[in-house]
């Protein structure tokens, strides 16, 4: 089933009915969800969600034919994290301001897969505003998020898993997927979430084989110890299955790396001030709610030089 502009006007209208202040917008100060998601460490996640994601062939398709990662990888990420951090940390306006504009977005993108791959067969036609796949797409990110918080800040109660999991039934909503999609309670999700990457809906495909290569490579030979790192990291997070469909080595040395890098990663947050190890869109969803919606300007510096260190050459 797709999602209609109809289905999401109808989810969001929901949406705002639940909302308090609308300064807040989905979430606000004592969430669970700012407090995870205000982490940049949880970025180190980011190549498993993506990885994830791409073992969807629905997915990897529509990525690999429409869109430009490969030509413009930084200012991809940057437009996917405006909007992420629109729908997290922004008002209630800006928040179903950009579900509309990925929706429409979404909407022009359409097409037919070109292998057999899983249960999918040559000429399957995709959508990516086709339900399941956005729901794919929404439990990599809260699996990868939860995860790398877990492993490198702090253990969460099971209240707050839960109580994560249902605050991003709110982010969800933002996509046109209402209760009657997602599941229920976090042990619900983690239920399916397991059996899904278990069944043939996830295989990785040759767009998703070479999509991955791309993402995990140095953009420069200055780049690769990083580059090596981030691909044992990512490696260690994804699920057997997939890391082997990848062909991503887990090895002797591998896992011994993984489990080095650990303790340094969970010394280094500990003793990094707050206010360099936040994202700046929520030091300035704090400073809006605070009367004071200042920009913020160190933040938005560390975060620009940090893309372009990591922008591959022209």
């Amino acid at each position: 089933m797709t999602v209609t502009r109809e289905d999401l006007e109808r989810h969001l209208a929901k949406l705002a009915g639940r909302m308090g202040d609308p300064r807040a917008g989905l979430y606000g100060p004592g969430t669970v969800s700012w407090e995870v998601n205000r982490e940049a460490l949880i970025l180190l996640g980011g190549g498993c969600a993506a990885l994830m994601q791409l073992a969807h062939p629905y997915v990897a398709h529509a990525i690999d034919q429409h869109s430009d990662t490969k030509s413009d990888p930084v200012g991809r990420f940057t437009r996917t994290f405006t909007h992420v951090f629109a729908m997290v940390f922004g008002d209630l306006e800006h928040a179903l301001g950009s579900a509309r504009r990925v929706h429409a977005l979404h909407r022009t993108i359409r097409g037919a897969i070109t292998e057999d791959v899983g249960r999918f067969r040559r000429g399957d036609r995709y959508s990516a505003n086709e339900e399941q796949a956005l729901l794919w797409v929404h439990a990599t990110l809260v699996d990868s998020a939860l995860r790398v918080y877990e492993l490198l800040i702090r253990e969460l109660s099971p209240l707050e898993r839960e109580a994560y999991y249902a605050e991003s039934k709110l982010f969800a909503l933002l996509f046109g997927l209402g209760d009657e999609v997602v599941p229920e309670t976090f042990a619900d999700f983690q239920r399916w979430y397991r059996s899904t990457i278990a069944s043939d809906l996830i295989a990785v495909g040759g767009p998703a084989k070479e999509m991955g290569r791309f993402l995990l490579a140095a953009p420069t030979p200055v780049h690769r110890p990083l580059a090596a790192w981030i691909a044992i990291f990512t490696a260690g997070l994804l699920p057997e299955k997939v890391r082997e469909q990848y062909g991503l080595r887990w090895g002797l040395v591998e896992r011994a790396t993984f489990a080095r890098t650990l303790p340094a990663l969970r010394l280094a947050h500990r003793v990094t001030p707050g206010r360099l190890k936040y994202f700046p869109a929520y030091i300035e969803a704090e400073r809006r709610l605070a009367g004071e919606p200042e920009p913020d300007y160190l933040g938005r510096w560390l975060e620009r030089v940090a893309l372009r260190a990591i922008e591959r050459p022209g």
